[in-house]
């Protein structure tokens, strides 16, 4: 039996700690790059607030890239990655702290991936907050009509709208997708490892990304699956 689920029975038995959500202990761990079991026990602590978790984890010294997160990234590189034969292309922004930093072979192999995994999952904006709020609401009453065209109930249609909402981020913004070599991992998990593993705060700050033919009408490729080939050669 793993540590966490000894954990989760050792807690239930005694009927002292709340039950928390998955879902939000992902996201803790993602914006603070703590451990899984820390990110638990902060958000039994503050009953689920996460913005309290983020504070109580800071407190404890737990939260590794938090305390590098508002420090200022103006060196680092533009890394590149062309698809074989020249079909997609991408160019990144990834900043660091020192151009010592930049220099390194960790950080370049993080950005070089990071490149890849644009190419392959084809992100539009870095973070949710990029993404413009008429879009968003363009977005809600697309899906809060085929909610109410499936025959959903009224009062559960917001619901609903909200969680596919989530799922609109975590499929058109970078830091919400899962990265393309280790599934397991969303790319702001991987980040905040980064950060806790280099001890500078690195930013993704902008990306372009150009596909051959995009915008007409061609056939249709499995892009992750072609870059990933590539890659594993």
């Amino acid at each position: 039996m793993d540590k966490f689920t000894d954990f989760v029975l050792i807690n239930d038995v005694e009927g002292i700690i709340m039950a928390v959500d998955a879902k939000a202990v992902k996201e803790l761990r993602e914006k603070t790059g703590a451990g899984m079991l820390d990110c638990k026990k902060a958000l039994e602590e503050m009953n689920g607030d996460i913005e309290k978790a983020i504070e109580f984890l800071r407190e404890k010294g737990l939260a590794a890239s938090a305390k590098k997160a508002g420090r200022i990234a103006t060196e680092g590189v533009v890394e590149s990655y062309i698809h074989a034969g020249g079909r997609i292309g991408v160019l990144v922004e990834v900043n660091c702290e020192t151009d010592f930093v930049a220099l390194t072979d960790q950080f370049k192999e993080f950005v070089r991936d990071i490149a890849l995994h644009i190419a392959a999952s084809s992100p539009r904006y870095v973070r949710r907050e990029d993404v413009p709020a008429e879009e968003i609401e363009k977005e809600k009453e697309i899906l809060k009509a085929q909610a109410l065209n499936e025959g959903k109930p009224e009062k559960i249609v917001e619901k609903m709208v909200e969680g596919r909402i989530s799922k609109y981020y975590e499929e058109y913004c970078l830091m919400e997708q899962t990265f393309v070599k280790d599934p397991d991992k969303t790319i702001a998990t991987l980040l905040n490892e980064k950060i806790a593993t280099i001890g500078e705060n690195i930013s993704i700050r902008r990306f372009v990304r150009y596909e051959l033919g995009e915008g007409l009408e061609k056939k249709v490729d499995n892009f992750v699956e072609e870059v990933m080939s590539q890659v594993n050669q």
